[in-house]
């Protein structure tokens, strides 16, 4: 029972931090690409085009939508048209690899068809099969200010902490290997859930929204730390004696 009541608060904090979005959306299946209209992603929930990875700016890189499986890309990545059957088969707007599924066509420009790297995780992806995720604040070392991001602990990469800017972003800007770590409680103090991590002298201090979002934090990175991998390792230890 705890179990299950631990995946449903993951599956709610998830689902409230992409705005009511399914974890298997917006992607649609291949077979429905142009033929269904496609649920968007939200621009707010992406700082990177969702293909090339390419950080989105305000000058420079403006966010599109591709027509036909609603990713945010940039201009580059969306500068293709194709005739998309649920709008009367008329030419829209798609992202490059929407343009070659439905044309046929080749692109001679070179995508770097490169092996994913660690980093190249999409976060919705991660999330929903997570050990736990949610919005956090990762302090500067002065505790005054910090970054504000989306971190995952994978469930297939349980001993690193990956760090996202936005929950629908396809790269994550950091991570953080957890094994060897101590966790550590601090006091609150002013309505701030504060605990860190801690390794001879690197030190990163995480600010959470709740006291309870503090403490799932801490009872699951405390594991990553000590190198437990898998739920039932720790449904053992609790039923020693």
């Amino acid at each position: 029972q705890d179990a299950i009541d631990r995946k449903e608060k993951r599956s709610e904090t998830f689902k409230a931090a992409v705005h009511g979005l399914e974890t298997d959306t917006p992607a649609l299946k291949t077979e429905e690409l142009g033929r269904r209209a496609p649920q968007w992603v939200r621009d707010n929930l992406v700082t990177m085009c969702m293909r090339c990875k390419e950080p989105f700016n305000a000058i420079t890189r403006r966010r599109h939508h591709c027509r036909a499986c609603g990713y945010v890309v940039c201009a580059r990545c969306s500068d293709y048209k194709a005739e998309l059957q649920y709008d009367g088969n008329r030419p829209n707007r798609v992202c490059q690899e929407c343009f070659i599924f439905l044309t046929g066509h080749t692109v001679l420009e070179d995508r770097e068809g490169k092996y994913k790297g660690i980093l190249e995780k999409g976060a919705a992806e991660v999330s929903s099969k997570s050990l736990l995720c949610s919005s956090l604040q990762l302090l500067d070392k002065n505790g005054k200010g910090g970054t504000r991001g989306w971190f995952v602990i994978p469930q297939d990469d349980p001993l690193v902490l990956y760090i996202y800017a936005a929950p629908q972003d396809v790269r994550a800007h950091t991570s953080i290997p957890l094994l060897g770590y101590q966790v550590r409680d601090m006091p609150q103090s002013e309505s701030r859930h504060l605990f860190q991590l801690a390794q001879s002298r690197q030190v990163f201090t995480f600010m959470a929204d709740t006291e309870e979002l503090k403490r799932r934090w801490m009872k699951a990175m405390a594991r990553s730390a000590a190198g437990i991998t898998h739920p039932e390792e720790e449904e053992e230890e609790d039923a020693g004696p």
